[in-house]
C-alpha cells in the first residue's frame, strides 16, 4: 500500500495505491474514488478528496501510514458507503538489509545474483552495482515500494533471472549530497536487518546534533 500526497502540486487529495491491474475504471462516491479493474472487481486503489481532514497540509510526497490514519481512512469509506478494505499491515518496504551471498549472473559480464535476507523474508535479487559485495548491509526497496523519483518496485526478470526488489544506491534514495557515480549505499556493518530505513536515517541526523 502507497499514500501519496501533494497539496500544491495536485490539489487536497490523497492518492492511495493497493496493486496492478488490468483494465481500470472508477466510481465516486461522496469524497472517495475507488478505482478497480473491470474483469476482476478488485480494489486498486483510493482518491480522498479533502484530505487535509487527516494529514498535515504541509505534507509533499509519499506518506507513511500509521494505524490511526488507517483507521480514519477505512472510517471514511465506510461513511462513503464502501468496504472498509484497507489492511493494517504497516511493514515498511525499503529497508536495512544484509547480503548473505551473491554470485555472478549467468548471462553478464557486470551483473550479481544476490540472497539478501531482510529481516522477515529472504529475496533474490539481481544488481548491477561495481561495489557489492557478500555480507553488506544495504539498502532494499522491496516489492511495491514508491521511490522518491515516483518509480513503484515491481518484480523483474533480467535476462532470464527474476529479481524481487532493488538494493539502491544514495542516488536512487534522494539523499543529499548523494554521489553521482554507480554504486549501492553501503550501510553501517552494525545496522540491524530489516529496519526502515528513513527511521534509520531520522536517528542518525538526531544523533549527529
Amino acid at each position: 500500500m502507497i499514500l501519496y500526497y501533494n497539496r500544491e502540486g495536485i490539489g487536497d487529495t490523497l492518492i492511495l495505491y493497493l496493486k496492478e491491474g488490468g483494465k481500470q475504471t472508477f466510481q465516486s462516491k461522496g469524497e472517495v474514488t475507488r478505482i478497480y479493474d473491470i474483469g476482476t472487481d478488485e480494489t486498486l486503489g483510493f482518491n480522498f478528496s479533502n484530505a487535509s481532514q487527516f494529514l498535515d497540509v504541509h505534507t509533499a510526497g509519499q506518506v507513511k501510514p500509521d494505524e490511526q490514519l488507517i483507521d480514519a481512512l477505512n472510517k471514511k469509506l465506510v461513511d462513503c458507503g464502501l468496504e472498509p478494505e484497507l489492511p493494517h499491515d504497516l511493514q515498511p518496504l525499503i529497508v536495512s538489509g544484509h547480503v548473505l551471498d551473491l554470485e555472478e549472473h549467468p548471462d553478464s559480464d557486470h551483473m550479481h545474483v544476490c540472497r539478501v535476507d531482510c529481516g522477515n523474508e529472504i529475496l533474490q535479487i539481481v544488481c548491477g552495482a561495481p561495489n557489492i559485495d557478500k555480507d553488506q548491509k544495504v539498502v532494499v526497496a522491496k516489492l511495491g515500494a514508491l521511490m522518491p523519483n515516483g518509480t513503484i518496485i515491481r518484480p523483474t526478470v533480467l535476462r532470464g533471472i527474476s529479481s524481487d526488489g532493488m538494493i539502491c544506491s544514495a542516488r536512487e534514495l534522494d539523499l543529499p549530497n548523494a554521489p553521482q557515480k554507480r554504486g549501492i549505499l553501503v550501510l553501517d556493518p552494525g545496522t540491524e536487518t530489516g529496519q526502515d530505513f528513513y527511521t534509520l536515517v531520522v536517528q542518525k541526523m538526531h544523533a549527529s546534533h
